[in-house]
Protein backbone atom coordinates (compact mmCIF):
# COMPACT_ATOMS: atom_id res chain seq x y z
CA UNK A 1 0.00 0.00 0.00
CA UNK A 2 1.42 3.38 -0.99
CA UNK A 3 0.54 6.64 0.75
CA UNK A 4 -0.23 9.11 -1.98
CA UNK A 5 1.58 12.40 -2.17
CA UNK A 6 -1.78 14.16 -2.23
CA UNK A 7 -2.78 12.52 1.09
CA UNK A 8 0.51 13.47 2.70
CA UNK A 9 0.23 17.07 1.55
CA UNK A 10 -3.38 17.25 2.80
CA UNK A 11 -2.24 15.99 6.19
CA UNK A 12 0.52 18.58 6.21
CA UNK A 13 -1.99 21.33 5.50
CA UNK A 14 -4.29 20.11 8.26
CA UNK A 15 -1.37 20.00 10.68
CA UNK A 16 -0.23 23.50 9.80
CA UNK A 17 -3.68 25.06 9.73
CA UNK A 18 -4.92 23.79 13.10
CA UNK A 19 -7.00 26.41 14.85
CA UNK A 20 -6.21 27.63 18.35
CA UNK A 21 -8.81 25.46 20.06
CA UNK A 22 -7.33 22.33 18.48
CA UNK A 23 -3.87 23.32 19.70
CA UNK A 24 -5.19 23.61 23.25
CA UNK A 25 -6.26 19.95 23.20
CA UNK A 26 -3.60 17.68 24.69
CA UNK A 27 -2.37 14.97 22.34
CA UNK A 28 -2.77 11.39 23.54
CA UNK A 29 -1.28 8.62 21.38
CA UNK A 30 -3.84 6.13 20.06
CA UNK A 31 -1.17 3.43 20.19
CA UNK A 32 1.38 4.06 22.99
CA UNK A 33 3.63 1.21 21.83
CA UNK A 34 3.76 2.62 18.28
CA UNK A 35 4.40 6.08 19.73
CA UNK A 36 7.43 4.74 21.65
CA UNK A 37 8.68 2.90 18.55
CA UNK A 38 8.54 6.02 16.37
CA UNK A 39 10.04 8.15 19.14
CA UNK A 40 12.91 5.64 19.22
CA UNK A 41 13.29 5.71 15.41
CA UNK A 42 13.27 9.52 15.46
CA UNK A 43 15.98 9.43 18.11
CA UNK A 44 18.04 6.98 16.03
CA UNK A 45 17.72 9.20 12.97
CA UNK A 46 18.87 12.32 14.72
CA UNK A 47 21.55 10.62 16.78
CA UNK A 48 22.96 9.67 13.37
CA UNK A 49 22.41 13.24 12.12
CA UNK A 50 24.04 14.81 15.18
CA UNK A 51 27.05 12.50 14.93
CA UNK A 52 27.25 12.97 11.13
CA UNK A 53 26.85 9.23 10.58
CA UNK A 54 25.84 9.29 6.94
CA UNK A 55 25.86 5.49 6.64
CA UNK A 56 23.23 5.14 9.38
CA UNK A 57 21.11 7.89 7.82
CA UNK A 58 21.21 6.08 4.47
CA UNK A 59 19.70 3.02 6.14
CA UNK A 60 16.83 4.97 7.69
CA UNK A 61 15.59 6.55 4.45
CA UNK A 62 13.75 4.47 1.87
CA UNK A 63 15.22 4.50 -1.65
CA UNK A 64 11.94 6.01 -2.91
CA UNK A 65 11.95 8.88 -0.38
CA UNK A 66 10.13 12.07 -1.30
CA UNK A 67 11.42 14.95 0.82
CA UNK A 68 9.36 18.15 0.53
CA UNK A 69 11.22 21.20 1.84
CA UNK A 70 9.74 24.68 1.71
CA UNK A 71 13.07 26.15 0.64
CA UNK A 72 14.81 23.27 -1.10
CA UNK A 73 11.83 21.89 -3.03
CA UNK A 74 11.16 18.22 -3.69
CA UNK A 75 14.19 16.00 -3.19
CA UNK A 76 14.79 12.33 -3.94
CA UNK A 77 17.06 9.92 -2.08
CA UNK A 78 20.31 11.02 -3.67
CA UNK A 79 19.52 14.72 -3.19
CA UNK A 80 18.70 14.09 0.49
CA UNK A 81 21.98 12.23 1.06
CA UNK A 82 23.95 14.90 -0.83
CA UNK A 83 22.17 17.53 1.27
CA UNK A 84 23.32 15.83 4.48
CA UNK A 85 26.89 15.70 3.14
CA UNK A 86 26.79 19.41 2.36
CA UNK A 87 25.28 20.37 5.72
CA UNK A 88 27.81 18.28 7.62
CA UNK A 89 30.71 19.87 5.73
CA UNK A 90 29.40 23.44 6.04
CA UNK A 91 28.12 23.29 9.63
CA UNK A 92 30.08 20.72 11.64
CA UNK A 93 28.50 21.70 14.98
CA UNK A 94 24.89 21.57 13.77
CA UNK A 95 22.62 19.47 15.98
CA UNK A 96 18.94 18.63 15.89
CA UNK A 97 16.68 18.52 18.94
CA UNK A 98 13.08 17.40 19.08
CA UNK A 99 11.04 20.06 20.89
CA UNK A 100 9.63 18.31 23.99
CA UNK A 101 5.88 17.77 23.96
CA UNK A 102 5.45 18.26 20.19
CA UNK A 103 5.70 14.70 18.90
CA UNK A 104 2.50 13.10 17.60
CA UNK A 105 2.32 9.63 16.07
CA UNK A 106 -0.63 8.24 14.12
CA UNK A 107 -0.91 4.64 12.94
CA UNK A 108 -1.40 3.96 9.24
CA UNK A 109 -2.83 0.43 9.16
CA UNK A 110 -1.01 -1.92 6.81
CA UNK A 111 1.77 0.59 6.23
CA UNK A 112 3.35 2.12 9.34
CA UNK A 113 2.94 5.52 10.94
CA UNK A 114 2.90 9.25 10.46
CA UNK A 115 5.09 11.31 12.77
CA UNK A 116 4.35 15.00 13.28
CA UNK A 117 6.39 17.36 15.40
CA UNK A 118 8.54 20.41 15.87
CA UNK A 119 12.32 20.33 15.98
CA UNK A 120 15.06 22.86 16.34
CA UNK A 121 18.46 22.98 14.73
CA UNK A 122 21.23 24.64 16.71
CA UNK A 123 24.74 25.76 15.74
CA UNK A 124 27.19 28.58 16.38
CA UNK A 125 27.80 31.14 13.66
CA UNK A 126 30.18 34.09 14.10
CA UNK A 127 30.28 33.40 17.84
CA UNK A 128 26.49 33.54 18.18
CA UNK A 129 24.21 30.56 18.84
CA UNK A 130 21.74 30.22 15.98
CA UNK A 131 18.48 28.32 16.54
CA UNK A 132 15.95 27.48 13.86
CA UNK A 133 12.60 25.96 14.87
CA UNK A 134 10.64 24.09 12.18
CA UNK A 135 7.65 21.79 11.76
CA UNK A 136 7.88 18.39 10.13
CA UNK A 137 5.83 15.39 9.09
CA UNK A 138 7.41 12.02 8.31
CA UNK A 139 5.84 8.81 7.12
CA UNK A 140 7.49 5.69 8.44
CA UNK A 141 6.95 2.41 6.65
CA UNK A 142 7.41 -0.92 8.40
CA UNK A 143 8.57 -3.32 5.71
CA UNK A 144 10.34 -6.64 6.19
CA UNK A 145 10.80 -5.83 9.88
CA UNK A 146 12.58 -2.51 9.27
CA UNK A 147 11.30 1.04 9.72
CA UNK A 148 12.20 3.50 6.95
CA UNK A 149 11.11 7.05 6.18
CA UNK A 150 9.30 7.27 2.86
CA UNK A 151 8.01 10.86 2.90
CA UNK A 152 9.08 14.05 4.70
CA UNK A 153 7.45 17.46 4.77
CA UNK A 154 9.67 20.09 6.40
CA UNK A 155 8.32 23.64 6.66
CA UNK A 156 8.73 26.95 8.42
CA UNK A 157 12.26 27.79 7.25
Amino acid sequence: MKISTRLLLCLACLFLLKNVSAQDKKYEPKDPKLYQTILHMDSMMFDAFNSHNLEELKILFAPNIEFYHDRGGLQDYQAVINGFKGVFAATPDLRRELVPGTLEVYPIPGFGAIEIGVHRFVHVENGQTQIGVYRFIQTWQLKDGAWKVTRVVSVGH
